[in-house]
């Protein structure tokens, strides 16, 4: 797979990912969902921290939201810039497509997060009660690095009450799949797993 081709592919998920985003975040309330189908639909929710909306301030207490989101997001520009050059160095070695794909697609899928958490803050206004403006003449609901990333797709396959014979959750309401993610988490998923199944022909021997 070749650089262009890998950089068109990357264009379209990031055009894919930041359309649908900007959509539901001009269009939708904070917490207001639409049902396609019974098992999926369209939820908008934003995500402040990592996956799940886990925070850096969560593991530990000498660091506060706000200073763990910076470090945060400058981790995420950081990686953005490793998994770039492994991108190009793959492509320069003519590693196999396999490879340069799964690679191409954490890219743009972590390229995709990083400009909500970058950007978004300066850029929206905040969704609380009202639906966000783009560029609102009294400023964004934030500042640089303080965006948060949205999320809208949610499919909630089966709800229900666990047997009680199971260990810890017996008994308990869950929800598969419980959590709501947007086009960049799928890109990233989607490397992740080919990286897993297809290990031995992404990283042969040589």
């Amino acid at each position: 797979m070749s650089l262009k081709k890998s950089i068109i592919l990357i264009v379209i998920l990031l055009l894919i990912d930041q359309i649908s985003k900007i959509y539901i975040k001009t269009h939708f309330l904070l917490g207001e969902s639409v049902e396609v189908f019974s098992w999926f639909k369209i939820y908008f929710i934003e995500n402040d921290g990592m996956a799940w909306g886990t925070k850096i301030s969560d593991f530990t207490s000498t660091i506060n939201d706000r200073t763990g989101k910076v470090a945060l997001t400058l981790f995420r520009i950081v990686a953005i810039v490793g998994i770039g050059y492994w991108l190009v160095t793959a492509i320069k070695k003519q590693s196999p497509n396999v490879l340069v794909l799964a690679i191409a697609l954490i890219f743009a899928g972590a390229l995709g997060n990083i400009i909500d958490s970058t950007f978004y803050g300066l850029l929206f206004s905040d969704s609380y009660h009202q639906v966000a403006t783009f560029l609102p003449e009294a400023g964004g609901y934030d500042g640089l690095l303080h965006g948060k990333v949205v999320d809208m797709l949610y499919f909630p396959l089966w709800k229900g009450f666990l047997p009680e014979w199971l260990p810890i959750y017996g008994g308990k309401y869950f929800t598969f799949f419980e959590p709501v993610f947007n086009v960049a988490d799928m890109a990233i998923s989607a490397g992740f797993i080919m990286l897993i199944v297809f290990n031995k022909k992404a990283f042969s021997k040589d």
